[in-house]
């Protein structure tokens, strides 16, 4: 039986989805991520401030080295993964502690490498892996998606979210056994099982402001 929280995602995309035909491919996205932040187990507050932390960091970043570097920053319950290349191990020091002075960051996870920039195809395989990896998500079945955020660097593929142990270890299961996947990086947050149930019994507005490491 679906939790209230994803039968509301599922009635919105449903419902929606008919409306949008031959709208604004913008509209469209932003019915998904409505439906993205109403399914996720992060309270709608923290999921903005992921989103804006992402937005902020990546200026700041893009303000003071321009196209010198090459760097993603990933942002989950106020955790910021910062990953891409960059020049020496000064810059990669200074990335970090921009990202760090960012407001609502709460921690910093460094995976920056000292390495010449990645090219287009390189990015693009990238971007192709973590496609890979959350369509193998889907198809085994065995948790939803949606809770598991998937992000790849380099063929290094890292997963972040609010998790149960069980959940975990099947996401990695799954990355590691995917092709082109070099290596597998935790970033999780763990969950009980119990407040796992918990979190998805309960409509998205009536979520506590505190959960986990929030």
């Amino acid at each position: 039986m679906k939790s209230p929280r994803s039968l509301v995602a599922a009635l919105l995309v449903v419902g929606v989805l008919p409306l949008l035909q031959g709208c604004f491919p913008l509209i469209a996205t932003g019915v998904g991520a409505g439906a993205a932040m109403i399914a996720d187990r992060r309270v709608t507050e923290v999921y903005l401030m992921d989103e804006a932390i992402e937005l902020r960091a990546t200026g700041r970043i893009d303000d003071r080295f321009g196209d010198k570097v090459h760097v993603n920053i990933t942002s989950y319950n106020r955790t910021a993964l910062v990953t891409g290349e960059v020049p020496d191990a000064a810059t990669r020091d200074e990335v970090a502690k921009i990202v760090q002075g960012i407001d609502n960051v709460r921690g910093v996870l460094n995976e920056l490498r000292i390495a010449p920039l990645t090219s287009f195809s390189e990015r693009s395989n990238d971007t192709y892996l973590t496609s890979k990896v959350k369509t193998r998500f889907v198809d085994a079945g065995e948790f939803s998606p949606l809770h598991v955020k998937v992000v790849s660097e380099g063929g290094v593929v890292y997963l972040l979210g609010l998790v149960t142990r069980r959940e975990a270890e099947s996401a990695v299961g799954i990355a590691r056994t995917t092709s082109d996947v070099r290596k597998v990086v935790r970033a999780f947050e763990y969950i009980s099982e119990a407040e796992a149930k918990r979190l998805e019994s309960q409509p998205a507005e009536q979520t506590p402001a505190t959960r986990p490491g929030a």
